[in-house]
């Protein structure tokens, strides 16, 4: 074994999600279209923002943000995939599967913030109506962003860098599609107990701090809406938050089956169609998600459509 900042290997066997060349032939095609469709539809959404001024507020500001790093997310691991079955080979360099591994902890922490933003903004759009001009500014929503960027930078290279200094000896086989952090822990000959502590506090605030964030700002949001004694404005009310609620339990169900979970209890099949959920199908679905329950998102995604079929 060498020094416990160096590594015996040189790149990774990503054995993917089977061994079947039948099988692998029907995922290749499964995974290009979930790609292709998310791709189409995230940028779809930031277009149809960015072209109607209508969509110019912080609500929509937040979800082309969203949208912007679902494309990202999805791009860190599905072409890598695609390329290695249209290549024939399995090959990930080491110094690409800490890239790979950086950008996929920095994302799912920005989806992680984003989310919270985004209940903070519906918190307090319902909670205080005639406040939210002057609460939601374009310099704090800037700032929101600016400073997730930041923080999921900073944690993502934490987590990179403490695992560039995990030595991996013989074996360099990741029974996953991508290098995520529970198999690479698996194959490391050093000690990985410091990597372990990090990921269940430092990790684990980042996370949680979030939810809990979204946790309250919901409470709020349904003391406020129950007290309208309307049925049409409670139902009207809680509506603009159902697309949102609906990704917050698709997104924080799969990273705590994944993650927060000790060692032991981890198994392979389980850990890979739980991140197949988070990493290509959460980012494909909320596109959907969010323009199927939106009137106005729905009006301009046409408007964007139609014009650039009038313009062929």
């Amino acid at each position: 074994m060498r020094g416990s900042n160096q590594s015996s290997v040189s790149e990774f066997l990503l054995l993917g999600l089977s061994r079947d060349p039948q099988q692998q032939q029907l995922l290749f095609l499964l995974f290009l279209t979930m790609y292709l469709a998310t791709v189409l539809g995230n940028l779809l959404i930031i277009l149809a923002i960015d072209t109607d001024s209508r969509l110019h507020t912080p609500m929509y500001f937040f979800l082309s943000n969203l949208s912007f790093v679902d494309v990202c997310f999805s791009s860190t691991t599905v072409p890598k995939v695609l390329a290695n079955h249209i290549l024939e080979t399995q090959v990930i360099s080491f110094s690409g599967c800490l890239t790979q591994m950086y950008f996929l902890f920095e994302l799912t922490d920005m989806d992680n913030f984003l989310l919270a933003v985004m209940a903070y903004d519906r918190y307090v759009a319902i909670c205080h109506p005639l406040h939210y001009t002057t609460k939601m500014t374009h310099q704090l929503c800037a700032f929101l962003v600016l400073g997730s960027w930041v923080v999921a930078s900073l944690n993502a290279l934490l987590h990179t860098l403490l695992m560039a200094q995990l030595s991996f000896c013989a074996d360099n086989t990741i029974p996953h599609f991508f290098c995520d952090v529970t198999p690479l822990l698996k194959l490391s000959c050093s000690d990985t107990h410091l990597n372990e502590l990090m990921i269940l506090t430092e990790g684990a605030v980042v996370m949680v701090t979030p939810f809990v964030c979204i946790l309250i700002s919901y409470i709020h949001i349904t003391s406020a809406v129950l007290r309208v004694s309307s049925p049409r404005g409670r139902w009207k009310a809680f509506s603009t938050c159902g697309s949102h609620l609906t990704v917050v339990c698709l997104f924080y169900g799969t990273i705590i089956a994944v993650y927060f979970n000790p060692a032991s209890a981890h198994s392979s099949e389980k850990d890979t169609a739980a991140t197949v959920l988070y990493t290509v199908v959460t980012p494909m679905l909320n596109p959907f998600i969010y323009s199927l329950r939106n009137r106005d998102l729905k009006g301009a995604l046409y408007k964007v459509v139609h014009r650039k079929i009038l313009s062929f």
